[in-house]
Parts: C-alpha cells; sequence; structure tokens
C-alpha cells in the first residue's frame, strides 16, 4: 500500500469516526437500533455541499449540516415515542424519506464541490502536503468532538440518558424524564453523523445521493472493532475505541483491495466489508469461549 493510498483510508476512516460516535450513542449508550444514518449522513452532505455551492461559509455548512442531521433524528425518536413505532421500523422510514428529501435539496443525484472552498482550504500551502493536511484537520476535529461527548455524557444530564439507556423502567422510577433524553440522544447521534456528511463531500470533492447506502454497517463495524481492541470500561475509552476502530476497518478494507495476491477488485467492496463485520463479530465470540475453556 502506497504511503497516499495509507493516509486517505486514514482521513476516510477519521470522518467515518464521527458516525461511529453517533452510531455509539444510539446502539450502546440508548439501545436504539437506528438506520437513519444511511439518510443522515448524505443528508449532511447535501445541505453543506448546496450551501457551499451557495458562496456560504463552509462552517456555516457544517453546522447546518449538524442541525439537518439532529432533525432527522428528532423524527425518529418522534415516531418511536409519539406513535409507538418499532424502533427499527421508525428509522427505515425516516431513512427512506430522506431519500427523496436529499434529493430535492440538491435538485440532482450529486453536486460537485471541485474548485469550492472548504474547511480545508485555509490549512492548504502551510508547508505540507495535501494529503498530510487533510487527516491531520479531521483528527483535531474528531479529537475535539469526541471530549466534548464525553463531558457531556458525564453530566447529571448524560449519565440519565446512559440509564435511559441500561434500564429505562428503573430511570422512570428515578424521575428521570426518558423520553427526552431519548430525543436528544438521537438527535445528537444524527447530528455528529450529518457532521461526518459534510465533512466528506468536502474531503471527497462531491455529495452524492447514494454515499449513505451502507453507512450502519460502517459505523457498527467501526464501533465492534474498537470494543474488541479496547474492552472499554469508561465513555472515554469507548470513545477512542470508535477513533482506532474505525480508522483500522479503512485500512483493513484499503489493504485487502490493494492486496494483487488475493485478487480483489474495488467492485468488490461490499464482500470485503461484510467479511470484515463478520471477522469483527466473531473474535469477541471465540475470545470469549477461550476464556471459558
Amino acid at each position: 500500500m502506497s504511503e497516499i493510498a495509507f493516509l486517505g483510508a486514514v482521513e476516510i476512516g477519521l470522518v467515518y469516526a464521527f458516525v461511529a460516535i453517533g452510531v455509539l450513542l444510539a446502539f450502546r449508550v440508548l439501545d436504539f437500533p437506528d438506520l437513519t444514518v444511511d439518510g443522515s449522513f448524505p443528508l449532511g452532505a447535501a445541505v453543506a455541499a448546496v450551501m457551499i455551492t451557495s458562496g456560504i461559509d463552509p462552517w456555516t455548512g457544517c453546522l447546518a449540516a449538524i442541525l439537518a442531521g439532529a432533525l432527522a433524528g428528532l423524527v425518529t425518536a418522534f415516531l418511536n415515542q409519539r406513535f409507538g413505532i418499532l424502533h427499527l421500523l421508525a428509522s427505515i422510514l425516516t431513512m427512506i424519506a430522506l431519500f427523496s428529501i436529499n434529493l430535492r435539496i440538491m435538485g440532482r443525484p450529486n453536486v460537485a464541490l471541485i474548485n469550492q472552498e472548504t474547511v480545508l482550504s485555509p490549512f492548504y500551502g502551510l508547508g505540507m502536503p495535501d494529503h498530510y493536511v487533510r487527516p491531520l484537520v479531521i483528527l483535531v476535529l474528531v479529537v475535539i468532538v469526541a471530549f466534548l461527548v464525553a463531558r457531556f455524557l458525564a453530566s447529571d444530564f448524560g449519565l440519565a440518558m446512559r440509564a435511559t439507556g441500561v434500564n429505562p423502567k428503573m430511570a422512570r422510577a428515578q424521575g428521570v424524564r426518558t423520553s427526552v433524553h431519548i430525543y436528544v440522544g438521537m438527535a445528537l447521534a444524527n447530528g455528529l453523523v450529518g457532521l461526518a456528511g459534510a465533512l466528506f463531500a468536502q474531503t471527497n470533492g462531491f455529495a452524492d445521493v447514494t454515499t449513505g447506502i451502507g453507512t450502519i454497517v460502517v459505523g457498527l463495524a467501526a464501533v465492534i472493532v474498537g470494543e474488541t481492541l479496547f474492552r472499554p470500561r469508561t465513555i472515554m475509552w469507548a470513545l477512542i475505541g470508535c477513533i482506532v476502530g474505525s480508522v483500522l476497518y479503512r485500512i483493513a478494507i484499503q489493504f485487502a483491495l490493494g492486496a494483487d495476491a488475493i485478487g480483489l477488485k474495488a467492485s468488490d467492496l461490499n464482500l470485503v466489508t461484510a467479511l470484515l463485520v463478520a471477522v469483527a463479530l466473531i473474535l469477541p465470540r471465540l475470545r470469549g469461549r477461550k476464556v471459558e475453556t
């Protein structure tokens, strides 16, 4: 694997680390199976791309992408909490609706960002190659977000949210308004996914309505790989596991697709993805059996 390919994999892995943190919040903290991310990821990309091509500041575009993703999460939570629709079904309904909404926002299936100012533009030309600049800038953003999420989950409100996911009946008995925490948690999770979509569009130079397909699988894989490696006992280690797991997952895919001896092609991406997720799911079980014996 060449240096540029390696750094490209790290860059994409760091972008998807935002998705992994969002998936961690929904699946692990709230115990809410959420497929909305397959729609909120391209939603963030679409919102940011349209705003940037309209001449609006890219940081404002990122903020709008976060708000749009949070709104998508609120819709899923509303369908679940207000009408009692099953978690999975509520998120699938939102995801399907977002496909049409994303087309409406962009006005076409794809929006190019070539020669447009992005959040990365100010950092180019500072004496460092561009393929180093992009992962470094995104790494700083990921670390800041992970720190803020960790502080949030350590607050009284965050602890009540964690209690809501672990045992909602007990949480309600203690006076916790579980529905409020589900709304906030889902908005926060999908807001982070929207931010990932906005950064993906700006680092890759385009927003496409199909970029969200399989996002949930990538996020889950990153969370599982991180948990397998770190066995996190604290929220901070769980967040670090998400970041490291996301990067390692993308490097593994890049390595598999670039290994000529295996004979895989770029079109085998979904096959490699499925195999890696399967391995990530099987390894903890094999380790558990080994400990028992």
